[in-house]
């Protein structure tokens, strides 16, 4: 399989590094924008060739991973599916943009192509997935983190960061429209709306509390199939504590089900 990816983050190099060590996986590229080429090599290795236009992705390329953001999907994420090439997307939540979502649907039908989103930093979407084909009565997502954590988001103009003794919720709405206002802390919303009954008709709550250290991810769904309940308490990536170590390991997951003859 020939992999082209988008961007050279902590995410990237975690996924780079990880599927090296698979003999029938190459990385061959990854698409950054003119003048970063010497980082991105530094970041990635000189095995990546570093390109900037969709236009210079090799054509026997098989998929190419997003792991820069919802700019960089909304920029070049219709011009890869355009081409015919699948395209594994970790900024979920920019598809709370209905142009961006049509957009990039439309691509896919014309080049013959598809949008995956992986699962990133929750899990149980198949769960819910499959609730979704009864009827979900109810569902909530809600994300806590440590004050630091919503550090340069839109919380610094509701709460006091740095003087939270206890808990503050300090978002409460759609999956939309908090993917609309936190475009880098709710992707997790976006996925669990998407598995569901959609962006709309989910409930988000975002929490600062000073008591944790890590990432807390809950879920609750009530529905036709009964009742679920899921909690999930995250690890960042070594190299930068906004990223999910658990979304890194769901991109490195999601190309080696591609490649398997049993699929999960």
């Amino acid at each position: 399989m020939n992999i082209v990816i988008i961007g050279f983050g902590a995410i990237a190099c975690y996924v780079v590094a990880e599927l090296s060590q698979d003999a029938d996986v190459v990385v061959s590229a990854v698409l950054c924008r003119e003048g970063r080429e010497d980082a991105a090599v530094k970041a990635l290795g000189s095995a990546v060739k570093p390109i900037t236009s969709v236009a210079d992705i090799p054509g026997d390329t098989d998929v190419v991973i997003e792991c820069a953001g919802h700019a960089a999907l909304a920029q070049h994420g219709a011009a890869v599916l355009q081409r015919g090439i699948d395209l594994i997307c970790t900024s979920n939540g920019a598809l709370a943009q209905p142009e961006l979502a049509d957009n990039l649907a439309n691509a896919a039908q014309s080049g013959g192509s598809s949008l995956q989103l992986i699962s990133g930093a929750i899990g149980a979407i198949d769960a819910i997935a499959a609730a979704n084909v009864g009827d979900i009565e109810r569902i909530v997502y809600r994300g806590r983190k440590p004050p630091q954590g919503w550090k340069g988001s839109p919380a610094e103009d509701v709460v006091d960061l740095d003087g939270l003794t206890e808990p503050a919720c300090h978002f409460s709405g759609s999956a939309r429209e908090a993917a609309l206002r936190y475009p880098k802390n709710a992707n997790v919303a976006a996925t669990v709306a998407l598995a569901g009954p959609g962006l709309d008709a989910t409930q988000v709550e975002l929490v600062a509390d000073p008591a944790i250290t890590e990432n807390i991810h809950e879920i609750e769904v009530e529905g036709a199939f009964g009742r679920l309940q899921f909690r999930i308490d995250g690890k960042p990536l070594p190299g930068n504590p906004k990223s999910s170590a658990l979304t890194a390991m769901s991109v490195v997951a999601a190309v080696r089900n591609r490649m398997a003859r049993i699929k999960m």
